[in-house]
């Protein structure tokens, strides 16, 4: 199986910055796409970036110059560098990865917990 383990999550100022990270383990052949959602509460999960295996980023409006998705294709990491948060960027921070599988070599989608990001003074 597969596993998705997020971090960095914190409580920052508005403002402020974190990098999160995302870490894929298991039998994984190749990951194609990883990204990162948010859900605030009341509200519907939405994208906020994603990056493929070679290297075309795609960002949420909300987010654009403001935050810088990565990834490190040797250590199955994507990293998220978020800079002047603002209290509307409060929510849980949800990894997903595309990617096919090492056993069967087939496409599969996996999501992490989720690490909490609170902006706030």
């Amino acid at each position: 199986q597969v596993q998705l383990v997020e971090s960095g999550g914190d409580l920052v100022q508005p403002g402020g910055s974190l990098r999160l990270s995302c870490a894929a383990s298991g039998s994984i052949f190749r990951i194609n796409v990883m990204g990162w959602y948010r859900q605030a509460p009341g509200k519907r999960r939405e994208l906020v970036a994603t990056i493929s295996n070679g290297g075309t980023t795609n960002y949420a409006d909300s987010v654009k110059g403001r935050f810088t998705i990565s990834r490190d294709n040797a250590k199955n990491t994507v990293y998220l560098q978020m800079n002047s948060l603002k209290p509307e960027d409060t929510a849980v921070y949800v990894c997903n990865a595309d990617l096919i599988g090492g056993t069967y070599y087939s496409r599969l989608e996996y999501w992490g917990q989720g690490t909490q990001v609170t902006v706030s003074s």
